[in-house]
């Protein structure tokens, strides 16, 4: 009887572990692209969603993260993750971020499509790369056109 006292605080143990909604790391060169299947290689042009039940899906690219967003209730994403260019390897909020589509710098994809933690930065990117900036909403405009 004494063992059925603590299957209650088990259980609720488990329901809050399993349902951890934050990033996941990048294994770069074994983990694949969730939405074209490529490996993922690139430091500074990766992307994550993470769904409200703490799913991670993640991309070789920014731009395969919005595609994907075509084929998948968006209502169920809670964070939207793209690597920061200045920082390889460093996932920043999509929906805060500064985006520089820039024929000067590729990716993956070929959308020449890089994220910065702020327009600041994207800014001085831009000064020397030339490019388009976007916000988040502007950005996927871009991508439904």
């Amino acid at each position: 009887m004494q063992t059925l006292k603590h299957y209650p605080i088990l259980l609720l143990l488990l329901i809050l572990v399993s349902c951890n909604v934050s990033p996941k790391p990048i294994d770069y060169g074994n983990d694949g692209c969730h939405f074209c299947k490529m490996t993922i290689v690139d430091k500074i042009h990766a992307a994550e969603i993470v769904t409200k039940k703490g799913k991670v899906y993640k991309f070789d690219a920014t731009e395969c993260m919005i595609n994907f967003m075509e084929e998948f209730e968006t209502s169920e994403i809670e964070l939207y993750l793209s690597n920061n260019y200045l920082e390889p390897e460093a996932l920043i909020d999509a929906t805060r971020a500064t985006f520089l589509i820039s024929k000067n710098i590729p990716s993956p994809m070929g959308a020449f499509l890089s994220a910065f933690k702020t327009k600041a930065e994207a800014s001085k990117i831009q000064a020397e790369k030339d490019g388009k900036l976007y916000n988040w909403e502007e950005l996927l405009a871009h991508f439904n056109n």
